[in-house]
């Protein structure tokens, strides 16, 4: 306590001796100058409809294996010599189990002479069984169409394929995010942009050529590796280009529209098409599009700035006035001018963050919050496969429920704040995942798992915003992948916490609202950014956090 007092009063001082006592400088002036060319112009308004594409592409690259690799629910041994039967015939005749209408055995055959069966037209009279040999057959009755796992028969003793090349899409994810949030910080946002949809599109072309196991897995690395980066590095373009009166709702609506809709239509795509190398194609190619980009995106002139690259930093501001039709008045053109050069002299990085104790602490909290927030959303997901018993159905049943949240993140969020409503929304879900898992299974267990989906939801986006909000320029890009890389560490626990209800049904959901509970009281530690500048250098973001505060 006495050294953050230490820091508090260290932070005043330098306030003072640059003549501000109410907000810094060198955080107002970008705001100023975005509120002069238009909080919400007609460049802000080109650039959130940009978002489109791009989170459209983000939904396909983060889901289209859950439909490239279903499995089809209903498939057995195939046997040769009985194929010139009728398929319900010759399933009855050949599979352990079938001919009595029980759930069959999908990995193993009768061992049986079929000259004899076919005689007889009966099945074995002895249990004597065999695996398969020559491969199975397949009922396309609740995926419709040919999938990886059913070409290649990716079942049975060979079912752990399509988990292990998830798993691989997924350290593809960690090594990107850490790989591009250097790059965004060290190159700037738009070649990170670039570079990540490129490599995620290439990734999934690759795909489409694969023949086996370990050719589609590296490709699935390579998709994986523009997770999350081909569409961050845009938001975080979008964020600093608009008012902060807008953020919320630029977020949230662009999160809600275009990747909920990208959601379903990914489904009616995948319906429709019906060939799993026709729905990577057509998902993976718009990826190349990205080369278009640099006509109408622009670089973020905040990190141009926190670069030394003032003059490019300039004609990006000159352009919003070009399209906007409003003019930045000389004076505040200048003192960004000024206030650029004075943070220049030393290139701020993560590394320096880490040096910051108040900076240091938040983003621990930050990190924390986030990985439980995703980690209970994951582990629901997990446990509410019975929502449907048709697949395409859960899968928009779950992304539509994610609309209505996000409604509500616009509608609340720049009322109540980022905190409270962080705070608030965890506690609701660790109550609703407490009720869930003493709950009896039927509608209203359903009821309380869909509205803990919607409470989460919430809290992880504010959450993003939040992280966005306060951490600086300079280091923006690396630490917001910081936050994800750690996320997708946690989201890798998930299934073990779902597989605990074998020991106790309850557990996996008391585990959820524990640690959401726990994150809502750490999430008081949080600073509040509603209606504050993103912060420019670690100083501002220093001031940011100690004025934001509860504890002051």
């Amino acid at each position: 306590m006495h050294n953050s007092e230490i820091v508090y009063i260290n932070i005043k001082e330098t306030k003072q001796l640059k003549g501000d006592t109410t907000k810094d400088d060198d955080i107002d002036i970008m705001e100023r100058i975005i509120m002069e060319v238009g909080e919400m112009g007609t460049y802000q308004k080109l650039l959130f409809l940009c978002l489109m594409p791009f989170f459209v592409c983000f939904i396909a690259v983060y889901c289209v294996q859950m439909f490239i690799a279903a499995t089809p629910q209903q498939h057995w041994c195939k046997v040769p010599e009985l194929q010139h039967l009728e398929i319900n015939l010759r399933r009855n005749l050949s599979i352990p189990g079938a001919a009595d209408g029980t759930d069959w055995d999908r990995c193993r055959v009768y061992d049986a002479n079929w000259t004899h069966v076919l005689v007889t037209m009966s099945p074995p009279s002895n249990n004597d069984t065999r695996p398969c040999e020559h491969g199975w057959e397949f009922l396309y009755d609740d995926i419709p169409y040919t999938t990886v796992v059913s070409e290649r028969e990716w079942v049975c003793d060979r079912a752990g394929n399509a988990p292990l090349a998830q798993s691989v899409f997924f350290l593809g994810s960690l090594v990107g995010c850490a790989f591009f949030g250097w790059t965004g910080d060290k190159f700037g946002r738009l070649p990170t942009l670039i570079c990540a949809n490129v490599i995620g599109g290439l990734g999934g072309l690759l795909t489409v050529f694969t023949e086996g196991m370990w050719d589609f897995t590296v490709a699935r690395f390579l998709v994986g590796l523009a997770n999350d980066s081909c569409v961050v590095m845009i938001i975080l373009i979008v964020l600093e280009y608009v008012g902060s009166s807008h953020r919320t709702w630029v977020l949230n609506m662009s999160i809600a529209v275009f990747g909920g809709g990208g959601s379903l239509l990914l489904v009616a795509l995948a319906l429709w098409l019906r060939n799993w190398r026709t729905l990577v194609l057509l998902t993976s190619l718009p990826m190349l599009a990205v080369l278009l980009a640099p006509l109408l995106i622009p670089e973020s002139a905040r990190w141009l700035a926190s670069k030394g690259k003032v003059d490019k930093a300039v004609k990006v501001l000159r352009k919003f006035e070009r399209v906007n039709k409003k003019k930045i008045t000389e004076e505040s053109l200048n003192q960004f001018i000024m206030s650029s050069k004075s943070t220049t002299s030393g290139p701020e990085s993560f590394k320096d963050l880490s040096k910051s104790r108040l900076l240091r602490n938040n983003l621990l909290i930050l990190i924390l919050v986030g990985m439980i927030s995703n980690l209970g959303l994951d582990a629901v997901l997990r446990m509410s496969e019975n929502i449907g018993t048709n697949f395409f159905l859960t899968f928009s049943l779950s992304s539509a429920a994610e609309i209505p949240a996000l409604v509500l993140v616009v509608l609340t969020l720049d009322r109540v704040g980022r905190r409270s409503l962080i705070v608030v929304t965890m506690l609701i879900s660790g109550i609703l995942s407490f009720l869930c898992g003493f709950s009896e299974s039927g509608v209203l267990q359903l009821v309380l798992a869909v509205l803990m989906r919607l409470a989460v939801n919430m809290a992880i986006s504010a959450h993003l915003q939040l992280t966005s909000e306060t951490i600086p320029t300079g280091m923006r890009a690396s630490g917001n992948a910081f936050v994800h890389v750690s996320v997708y560490i946690a989201i890798s626990t998930s299934p073990f916490i779902v597989f605990s209800g074998r020991l106790w049904a309850p557990l996996p959901m008391v585990t959820v609202g524990a640690l959401c509970v726990a994150a809502s009281a750490l999430a008081l530690l949080l600073p509040e950014t509603k209606g504050r500048a993103m912060p420019q250098t670690i100083r501002d973001a220093e001031l940011l956090i100690v004025h934001g505060s509860l504890w002051k």
